[in-house]
């Protein structure tokens, strides 16, 4: 395998949180310029979400049938047009139509990059070359702010889709030079639509993976409450400046990426069972410290949250990875499908997070914390529900 295919992967797998949080700075902006409302942009977003959720389960019909190649050039070509319509939109409706669009072809750089890694590796072996993956990818959470507040400096919203697009173009490139066809046409599954459900239902129902991809989920959950809730806490609650906050955010995004790559030692010493379940734990103690501030000395200071999302970020970057693993590894001949399916479960949840938070929002960082918590309670359920036995169970 070359070296340099985990950050072909990873810089692939980064178009999904590039097109999230570059933007969201902008939402004021597009907002005054369309005229519309306060939180009509966060339209833009469940857009995205629907867009990403329904694409998913397409690409990973496609990929079992056609190959890993096809499928993710032909989604970066309909992510790039959905970016340029975006970057061209008159109103609001028009800039989540688009949205949606990219959402549907950005999809296959999401659920590909996974199925190439179970095409490859299993075990420990896939783990390590996940993790790999997600060193490039958790870098994006730190550059997108940084990048979307570049292109407002210019003092429009429209130069952060012409990136997207850009990017994207790039990625097309690279993947047509670089990227190896990683499923032989032997392995490949020609199956009608009706086929295909039964095979997603045969999926959902195996415990290994419905139990990671459950634990997928509930990380998911508590991560997005902490992007969709991070804001107003840190800038709205505590008055930050928001190039401090961006700071702020980097350096827990950096937690995760260095517990991304303590992942392969840590696994080699303590094995996958015990570590992700010690790492659902450890979830759970930081997202109990968060909630302790938030509810019992909500007027404290900011570092005391700050520290437990390190934390929580630290350990969910060893639960997600090796989820992620779990739920793929009896799945070879249709790792396509199932990953699908695990990222439009996760992202439907994940999606679900920001509805709750925006209903529960009250000023405080009550919401962000309760939800963290819940987040990681369900995190430490799903983990019990994981088969018993050692291997690929894991």
């Amino acid at each position: 395998m070359p070296s340099w295919l985990p950050l072909l992967l990873g810089f692939l797998t980064a178009i999904g949180p590039l097109s999230i949080d570059m933007y969201l700075p902008a939402f004021p902006t597009i907002e005054a310029e369309f005229g519309v409302a306060h939180g009509s942009a966060e339209l833009t977003l469940a857009a995205w979400f629907l867009g990403l959720a329904v694409g998913q389960i397409f690409q990973g019909s496609l990929a079992d049938r056609l190959g890993r190649r096809r499928p993710l050039l032909a989604g970066l070509v309909v992510y790039i047009i959905g970016s340029i319509g975006c970057a061209l939109a008159l109103n609001i409706e028009a800039l989540a139509f688009w949205r949606c669009v990219a959402a549907f072809g950005g999809s296959a750089s999401m659920v590909l990059p996974r199925a190439v890694v179970r095409d490859l590796a299993d075990g420990h072996a896939a783990a390590r070359l996940m993790s790999r993956l997600m060193l490039v990818m958790g870098a994006a959470p730190i550059l997108a702010p940084s990048i979307g507040g570049l292109m407002l400096a210019f003092g429009s919203w429209r130069p952060i889709f012409w990136f997207s697009a850009a990017y994207a173009v790039i990625s097309a490139l690279l993947v047509w030079r670089l990227l190896p066809e990683t499923l032989p046409p032997e392995r490949r599954l020609r199956l009608g639509p009706a086929d295909m459900l039964l095979r997603y239902l045969s999926v959902l129902r195996e415990r290994g993976f419905y139990s990671h991809v459950a634990m997928g989920c509930a990380a998911m959950f508590l991560m997005f409450a902490y992007v969709g809730g991070s804001a107003g806490v840190f800038v709205g609650q505590y008055g930050l400046a928001p190039s401090t906050f961006a700071i702020l955010f980097g350096v827990n995004a950096a937690g995760f990426i260095v517990g991304s790559q303590c992942n392969p030692p840590l696994l080699l010493r303590f094995g996958p069972r015990r570590l992700v379940r010690g790492a659902c734990w450890v979830v759970l103690a930081a997202a109990l410290a968060m909630a302790a501030q938030a509810f019992l000395w909500p007027g404290g200071p900011w570092l005391g949250l700050l520290a437990p999302v390190c934390v929580m970020m630290f350990a969910s970057a060893l639960v997600l990875p090796n989820a992620a693993v779990g739920a793929l590894s009896r799945h070879a001949s249709q790792a396509g499908a199932a990953s699908a399916l695990m990222g439009t479960l996760q992202f439907t949840v994940a999606g679900f997070s920001g509805v709750l938070l925006s209903q529960l929002a009250d000023g405080t960082a009550r919401p962000m914390a309760g939800l963290i918590l819940l987040g990681a309670l369900a995190l430490v359920a799903a983990e019990r529900l994981r088969p018993r036995q050692s291997g690929k169970a894991r």
